[in-house]
């Protein structure tokens, strides 16, 4: 949701990101309406000043279909092919890519829980929640990270659809807004399939949402600092759809609070992975990144503390917890994380960023859904 329910690189999870999200975190509770806000306020033109103008004319006018994968495009990364078809277009804004960590969320939240069981009614309820959480509130993210990043975009990825032009500012615009209203519309509806008093589930949906925003839109844009924003991130891709699944099939207690705002400091390590390749752009453009503000060799390690003491951390608390089983089965998960830190990462954080996370990350995860498991019970 963040970091909609949840969530950048990353955690389940769910959700930079809330619960998505980025769909996200802090944020302050408001009805639908509140949220009307007119469209000039919605978002903030850069100032036609000449290092916005040098910024911009860096972006081709077209993206470089040649060396371009048409699968990168489907998924919204790096490398991507020019592509014509809006629908397409659409999708790619929305980098499906990043929705998996808040689907997991949803999944060890259900499983925390100890109260979802293998029948129709609850496995219909847990897709509902994953939509939202993915597709819905994590694409309205990254669409709407993707609109305010337009200027970075020019300098480290000029072909992405915004900044080459082959989407305009009214269908992006639209598709934020239609992408938002779905995911708060479909956690209302999760609020009353469960038979909540309380709509927790559409507050955490409002929630992640508004911690998205002020992750990515001035004049807070928590995105400019390395720690606040990272952070943000990573509780929208872990907190947040865990929360969300939690309290769809049980009860979200403070305990289960206070451990996953725990993890999400991992998840602000998985955020920092995806900085190293945009330093450039985020220097230029004055974003305190890690990386930026470290440099690479400090920032990398940094990264890896992150990840790594975290999760040592938690399998710590279930061994006190008279869990041994669990802590042994999280320790070993988090060897192998360990090895491909120092295989791919360590060596080179912006060369091999995409294949670290391809070999380290289903470690992390099984790791959270072990964790959740153990709280069950």
């Amino acid at each position: 949701m963040a970091a909609s329910l949840l969530s950048s690189s990353s955690s389940f999870s769910f959700p930079p990101h809330r619960l998505y999200l980025r769909s996200s975190t802090s944020a302050a509770l408001a009805s639908p309406s509140s949220l009307a806000l007119p469209r000039r306020r919605f978002y903030i033109r850069a100032a036609d000043t000449e290092a916005n103008k040098a910024v911009k004319s860096s972006a081709p006018d077209k993206s470089p279909a040649k060396d371009g994968s048409s699968f990168n495009q489907l998924l919204g990364i790096k490398g991507a092919a020019q592509e014509t078809n809006k629908w397409k277009i659409r999708l790619q804004l929305t980098k499906p890519v990043t929705w998996p960590p808040l689907v997991w969320g949803v999944v060890c939240g259900a499983a925390a829980s100890g109260n979802f069981h293998w029948n129709i009614e609850d496995v219909a309820k847990s897709i509902v929640c994953m939509i939202m959480s993915g597709p819905c509130l994590t694409g309205y993210t990254q669409t709407l990270n993707d609109w305010y990043d337009r200027e970075i975009d020019a300098i480290n990825e000029p072909y992405r659809p915004i900044p080459s032009g082959v989407i305009s500012e009214s269908e992006v615009i639209t598709q934020i807004w239609v992408l938002l209203l779905g995911g708060l519309a479909l956690g209302g509806l999760l609020d009353v399939w469960a038979g909540h008093k309380f709509p927790i589930v559409f507050y955490l949906a409002v929630g992640g949402s508004l911690l998205s925003y002020i992750y990515s839109a001035p004049p807070l844009k928590l995105k400019q600092n390395g720690w606040i924003g990272n952070f943000a991130l990573g509780a929208s891709y872990i907190s947040l759809p865990w929360w969300a699944g939690q309290a769809l099939f049980g009860t979200l207690t403070p305990d289960i609070v206070v451990l996953t705002l725990l993890y999400s400091i991992a998840g602000l390590g998985i955020a920092i992975v995806n900085d190293f390749k945009s330093i450039e752009g985020d220097r230029a453009l004055g974003l305190q990144s890690l990386p930026v503000a470290f440099g690479v060799e400090t920032a990398k390690w940094i990264c890896v503390s992150a990840i790594d003491i975290t999760q040592l951390s938690v399998a710590g608390y279930l061994l006190g917890a008279g869990k041994p089983f669990y802590a042994l089965a999280l320790l070993g998960l988090i060897l192998p994380q360990v090895y491909f830190q120092f295989q791919y990462f360590l060596k080179d954080p912006a060369k091999y960023d995409v294949k670290y996370q391809a070999s380290a990350q289903p470690f992390l995860v099984l790791g959270l859904l072990v964790t959740a498991l153990a709280t069950s019970h």
